[in-house]
């Protein structure tokens, strides 16, 4: 089954605990975390992390849009990440980021921007727990998905397949209910959404309805 994770960077954060619980039937919990220097925005951090974990048991899918993330790896996974996330365009040490999350008992993944091609990924695969293809660029919510990312993603399913691994491959950015049919199709077992999934009427029919 699809497994989807709203983004909570598309949630109302006066109220957040109530769009948390609104989301609860997902999967994850996407935390989005953008640190002005990678992305070209500024988001949320730290204590926020802290908070959720303990507003949720969700787990807690955090998604690193940031500057060197072997300086915060570890910082993230004790604030209460379960599955850490980093770009690989971000890091000059990917394998160090790989091994500080799993030593901090954490879940690790890999995300790549729309211009790295999915063969860069290729030799983490076997280590990681996830890989993040994104299809719009990274830093900004609300953006129309990029169709020629689908590729990348049955490049990466065959991989994972050949070889056996237990790497979920997820997929961030303009995923509705059309673009996770596509997503689907083309390899991806989980989906991050964001504005499709909080501003619906019926986040949990939402949710329902980005499984399939």
């Amino acid at each position: 089954m699809t497994k989807i994770s709203p983004s909570i960077l598309s949630a109302d954060f006066t109220r957040l605990g109530a769009d948390i619980d609104a989301v609860s039937t997902a999967d994850y919990l996407h935390f989005d975390v953008m640190d002005g220097v990678f992305v070209p925005n500024i988001s949320i951090g730290i204590p926020v992390l802290q908070s959720v974990r303990k507003y949720t048991s969700m787990p807690l899918d955090v998604h690193l849009m940031i500057d060197r993330p072997e300086r915060y790896v570890e910082t993230f996974a004790d604030a209460g990440a379960d599955l850490v996330v980093f770009h690989l365009e971000a890091t000059g040490c990917p394998d160090t980021c790989i091994e500080k999350i799993h030593g901090a008992g954490k879940k690790a993944g890999i995300a790549i921007k729309p211009k790295t091609p999915a063969e860069a990924l290729l030799p983490y695969l076997p280590r990681l727990d996830l890989a993040l293809v994104m299809t719009v660029e990274p830093g900004f919510g609300g953006q129309k998905f990029m169709a020629d990312m689908l590729p990348k993603l049955r490049l990466l399913r065959q991989a994972i397949t050949e070889q056996r691994l237990a790497c979920e491959l997820e997929v961030d950015g303009g995923v509705n209910p059309e673009t996770a049919r596509l997503c689907v199709e083309n390899g991806a077992d989980v989906l991050v959404a964001g504005s499709d999934v909080f501003k619906a009427p019926d986040r949990a029919a939402r949710i329902a309805q980005l499984r399939g």
